[in-house]
């Protein structure tokens, strides 16, 4: 799935985006997390699949099982 998501410097400024869009898994994860349901992006954007709204949560879901730290500033 993870291959539904992809960075290229080309498109939107190398913003992760839907494979074959202009879509960013940040569109799809905002849409989720204002409280929309999986078919109102769907409805929304009718060039996504349920597929790929799922390849949007797994994208984020493996960004944030990476290890940040915070640094206070100099």
């Amino acid at each position: 799935m993870i291959d539904r998501i992809v960075i290229d410097p080309d498109i939107l400024n190398g913003r992760p985006v839907v494979s074959g869009t202009r879509i960013t898994a940040q569109t799809i994860l905002e849409f989720l997390a204002a409280g929309d349901s999986t078919e109102d992006v769907l409805a929304e954007y009718p060039a996504l699949t349920r597929e790929d709204v799922q390849a949007g949560l797994d994208y984020a879901s493996r960004l944030m099982g990476n290890h940040y730290s915070v640094v206070a500033p100099a």
